[in-house]
């Protein structure tokens, strides 16, 4: 059984590695108005939004689904 998913774009990425990219890439007022998620619009943080997208499966699959259209790309 081999190691490689070759259809998972996700495959490898941790989700503090996707929030810190996306965040560096539009700052956190643009990736507010991109998911309309408290985390990113009330002092956000990595680690706050964090711990919101690790209990909460629809924001996490947004989250996702925006790291794959912006960086799939590249």
């Amino acid at each position: 059984m081999t190691d490689k998913q070759p259809n998972n774009p996700l495959h490898g990425i941790t989700l503090e590695q996707i929030v810190t990219r996306l965040s560096e890439h539009f700052g956190w007022p643009a990736l507010a108005e991109r998911i309309n998620i408290n985390c990113f619009k009330s002092e956000p943080s990595v680690k706050s939004s964090l711990k919101f997208l690790r209990r909460t499966p629809w924001a996490r699959e947004k989250v996702e689904q925006l790291y794959v259209r912006t960086f799939s790309q590249i």
